[in-house]
């Protein structure tokens, strides 16, 4: 950060070094289709770097899942997952799932929709030291070719 000049020339602001930390984190999940909640784990990233005041961006590297916050809670968890279905189901005609126009097999066509739908990544603030979220704000990894062993890379910029 380049500390602006006063007319004087002096600083008026002191500048400040950002410091950046990055780690890759693996998550296990257990269902084709799953939803895992990982904020203790980020919360627990951004308190080992001992940035108080940044962001925090964290990346699925996989095309089969993706990140979302919200509220955990089971009903809400239960709707979501309906909720995918019905946005992109399981069960219709995908090109992706059709050898004679793709060399995938696995027919998971409709999990890499999914995850153009929610998306791979997410960039949140950091106050205090504290990933800022809402009071029943989470943050979850959604599994949907699942089980697997997912990579997120987390990567904390700030002071």
């Amino acid at each position: 950060m380049e500390a602006t000049q006063a007319r004087t020339g002096e600083p008026a602001v002191q500048a400040t070094t950002v410091k950046v930390f990055s780690q890759t984190i693996e998550v296990k999940t257990a269902d084709q289709i799953d939803l895992v909640n990982i904020t203790d784990e980020i919360r627990g990233f951004i308190e080992f770097t001992g940035i108080t005041a940044g962001h925090i961006q964290i990346s699925c590297l996989h095309t089969t899942a993706a990140l979302f916050v919200n509220e955990w809670q089971d009903a809400l968890l239960t709707d979501i997952k309906a909720m995918l279905e019905n946005v992109v189901p399981r069960n219709v005609y995908y090109k992706h799932n059709d050898l004679e126009y793709s060399d995938c097999d696995r027919n998971n066509a409709h999990s890499h929709l999914r995850n153009v739908v929610l998306g791979h990544c997410l960039t949140l603030p950091i106050a205090e030291g504290q990933v800022v979220l809402g009071t029943w704000q989470n943050i979850i990894l959604s599994e949907f070719d699942g089980p697997n062993q997912r990579k997120l890379f987390l990567q904390v910029f700030g002071i």
